[in-house]
């Protein structure tokens, strides 16, 4: 079996489900894992002592979630780097399932962590009552890269091509119709990577997660297709990671669109093969 296989059967569980209708009857069903992760973080505290925090708890479908862990620190203004991580691991005892549900993030001895700056910029829900202007704000101050100039183009027909090379690439999609891509592209529409979720935005930090963990970043080159629809936390992801336009299947929300306006990233809703919307930078459009 190889890691796709393994990644799969962890990500999926079989149930007897009763059909009414065509087709009619006792049969077996596929559904996405949902699962939930701890993170915790072990890390240097101001006194020189060493420390371990749990910082989250979010609720994903295994596999990756050691890319997941380092993306979301990433995303999270948390740490800046790959060299900040010493090491990833699953630890603890595995759940009556047989999954280990946390992973322990080990990072260097110099890296300096302010933990309150989780609870100051989460804006994880619709209702967490942060204005956006105040959204903006504390975005322009943890933000790694100047978008505004950055010269990535691609053609409205490879744009138009992503949704189905996308679908194509979701292996527990086509299994279970229950999750989440984000799928990272080049200049000629290649997708080069993808990532799964039952979360959208745990699928996002998966993606750049990966790319932190190979020296990566920034991907100014690149461009993000994800599967949904494009929300303001996904626009704050991505500006993280450095990427200049981004593209959703589905519609973007008003603070989406202010972010892209913002910070020079291009966005794009509504993308199917023979047409799409720009909300902000056509120019990148050819």
């Amino acid at each position: 079996m190889n890691v796709t296989d393994f990644e799969i059967l962890k990500s999926v569980k079989r149930l007897e489900v009763e059909r009414i209708g065509e087709g009619a009857g006792t049969l077996e069903d596929v559904v996405a894992t949902e699962e939930p992760l701890e993170i915790r973080l072990a890390y240097t505290r101001p006194d020189g002592k060493r420390a371990e925090q749990s910082i989250s708890v979010t609720m994903r479908t295994p596999g990756n979630d050691g890319e997941l862990a380092a993306g979301f620190l990433y995303t999270e203004g948390i740490i800046s780097k790959n060299a900040d991580i010493e090491s990833i691991a699953p630890c603890g005892p595995p759940a009556p399932n047989g999954l280990i549900n946390v992973v322990r993030v080990e990072l260097a001895t110099d890296v300096e962590v302010d933990l309150d700056r989780l609870e100051r910029h989460f804006y994880t829900s619709s209702s967490c009552g942060v204005c956006g202007k105040s959204s903006l704000d504390a975005i322009a101050v943890q933000g790694h890269y100047d978008l505004h100039k950055i010269g990535f183009r691609v053609s409205a027909e490879k744009l138009g091509s992503l949704p189905s090379s996308l679908r194509e690439q979701q292996a527990v999609f086509e299994r279970t119709g229950g999750l989440h891509a984000s799928g990272l592209f080049d200049a000629s529409g290649n997708i080069t990577a993808v990532r799964e979720d039952v979360g959208r935005h745990n699928a996002l930090d998966k993606l750049i997660g990966q790319a932190l963990l190979a020296n990566s970043l920034p991907l100014i080159d690149f461009g993000i297709v994800v599967s949904g629809r494009a929300s303001f936390e996904l626009m704050q992801k991505a500006m993280m990671a450095g990427i200049p336009l981004l593209a959703a299947v589905g519609a973007p929300s008003s603070l989406a669109v202010e972010l892209a306006e913002e910070f020079g990233m291009t966005l794009i809703g509504f993308l199917k093969k023979d047409k799409l919307n720009i909300y902000t930078r056509s120019d990148r459009i050819q």
